[in-house]
């Protein structure tokens, strides 16, 4: 789990992903995400409060051991990972709501984590050990999110028919990265997947399937749109596994591989959750409505 694929090869995979993103972007696509105060405030409302108590939740009921159960509640207090961004973008979400979204949930995250992983361990663990999180581990997520994005958004704004030329094939490339990222991450757990999994993979696919249903799920009930709520699902239903994996194998924070189980586990299965996730909502929300009294055969 703490392989070169993992720690190095995701976040840099990531950050070409970004960059293909910012080249289908301008500013107005982030004014218009003032059109969506409701989606932005119900999903930070989601991800740091409903989601530590649902994650809390399920660890008492799995009765996962002390080590996972910490590493559980890390997880979830973890902001939305950049990859919500990419997956937003092929589902039709609004990407500009994720971007920033992961940019607002990386700040929190600077005084949510430290809190609830401080009392998830003096909760289920014997010596109660504190953590605090490095302002550099927060850094790296700005620099993924942000920096490529802003670099490919530069060219659209001076060169945009450079971009019209780059935007479908890098979009394509950014599909094929993933893929090679995921297929590398398996082969590189493949001796300790089985372990994992019987360990913790029913309640990190419980709390994978739940934040997914609740990130899109809440804001479609408040009223809002498909495409912000898609964002929203995303930005919820996707924690940023690779800094959960980081902070828990850190000598100078948790030190603790245990901890890191829950990310790595979810790091694997969030792939193809959140693929299954927007296939539904893409074939939900593009399907046709039935006219009243008509089958939908005719």
């Amino acid at each position: 789990m703490d392989s070169a694929v993992t720690l190095i090869g995701l976040p840099i995979a990531l950050g070409i992903i970004m960059l293909g993103l910012g080249l289908g972007l301008t500013f107005a696509d982030f004014r218009r995400v003032g059109r969506h105060p409701k989606a932005a405030a119900i999903a930070l409302v989601c991800q740091m409060l409903i989601l530590p108590a649902l994650c809390f939740g399920l660890v008492v009921a799995f009765d996962l051991a002390p080590e996972l159960a910490v590493g559980m509640m890390l997880l979830a207090a973890s902001p939305g990972g950049t990859t919500a961004n990419l997956y937003s973008h092929l589902f039709g979400g609004h990407v500009a709501l994720n971007i920033t979204l992961t940019a607002i949930n990386s700040v929190l995250a600077v005084f949510v984590l430290p809190v609830v992983v401080n009392l998830s361990a003096a909760h289920f663990l014997a010596d109660g050990r504190n953590i605090g999180l490095q302002f550099d581990k927060v850094l790296q997520v700005f620099a993924i999110v942000l920096v490529p994005v802003a670099i490919g958004m530069l060219v659209r704004a001076r060169a945009p028919r450079v971009a019209e030329r780059l935007h479908r094939p890098v979009r394509t490339l950014s599909v094929v990265v993933l893929v090679a990222v995921v297929v590398g991450a398996v082969l590189g757990e493949r001796e300790n997947i089985a372990d994992y999994f019987v360990s913790v993979g029913l309640a990190v696919l419980a709390f994978n399937l739940l934040s997914l249903a609740i990130g899109y799920g809440v804001p479609r009930l408040a009223g809002v749109d498909r495409g912000a709520a898609t964002a929203a699902g995303f930005e919820i239903g996707i924690h940023n596994s690779t800094l959960a994996i980081t902070i828990a194998l850190s000598p100078a924070l948790l030190d603790s591989t245990q901890m890191a189980i829950p990310g790595a586990v979810y790091g694997i299965v969030m792939f193809f959750t959140a693929a299954a996730f927007g296939y539904l909502v893409t074939r939900v929300g593009t399907r046709p409505a039935t006219v009243p009294g008509e089958s939908a055969a005719t």
